[in-house]
């Protein structure tokens, strides 16, 4: 079971989290809401959760395929359902861009295998139908 404590530490709605192994991240609202942008989004905080899960995985799967990963970054956009409380991840978009000696068929199906099949957060924004798209750029 995972166990994580907040306490807030800065203003209304600034929030200090931590779990179990002692790692802190910062949460807050926007200033427009009564926040002072001490920390993250918590929905921004759950499309970070999809870049890092699906990272590990991508990393994972072709590692396994004794792939050279030189680096690896990924940009994410999301919009949000508007006019709607609780207002949801409606479109989400992926890029993954991989440097390295890659093949790049082999990156494409690493990350379709993430966001399809493994990457536990995609299946969460899924559940609350997010459409999901990504785009896999080799060596660009």
């Amino acid at each position: 079971m995972a166990r994580i404590e907040l306490r807030r530490v800065n203003g209304d709605f600034g929030f200090e989290a931590k779990d179990a192994d002692g790692h802190i991240v910062h949460t807050d609202s926007s200033p427009e809401s009564g926040g002072q942008n001490f920390g993250v989004r918590p929905m921004q905080m759950l499309l970070m959760g999809l870049g890092g899960c699906s990272g590990i995985d991508v990393v994972s799967i072709l590692k396994k395929q004794r792939q050279t990963i030189e680096d690896i970054s990924i940009t994410i956009e999301g919009e949000r359902e508007s006019g709607k409380e609780p207002s949801l991840w409606e479109n989400v978009h992926i890029v993954f861009r991989l440097k390295g000696d890659i093949d790049p068929d082999k990156a494409k199906r690493a990350c379709d295998l993430s966001m399809e099949k493994y990457c536990s957060v995609a299946a969460t924004l899924r559940a609350g139908n997010a459409q999901l798209t990504w785009e896999v750029r080799v060596n660009d």
